[in-house]
């Protein structure tokens, strides 16, 4: 950092990461990671991977997930879009 600021570089902080605001991660766990250890070649087969996983998905699982997400916005909406 003292390098940095000698040099007169703006050093501009990464927001931490948090969980509560990646849907996508939350929504879907079983597309996190490498399904198997698979490896992909080209976009069709990711694509046609994941049509398969989400498909094994039941609507009720669907429907929860869901609920659940919009929970969780709720809870950052009521706490002014702050970490908690």
């Amino acid at each position: 950092m003292h390098f940095l600021a000698r040099g007169k570089v703006t050093v501009v902080e990464h927001p931490p990461h948090s969980p509560d605001k990646a849907p996508a991660v939350f929504s879907f766990p079983r597309l996190k990671g490498n399904p198997n250890g698979l490896r992909f070649f080209d976009i069709s087969q990711i694509q046609q991977c994941v049509t398969t996983v989400l498909r094994a998905i039941p609507k009720e699982a669907f429907a929860d997930r869901f609920q659940q997400l919009y929970n969780r916005c709720q809870k950052c909406i009521v706490n002014n879009l702050d970490y908690f």
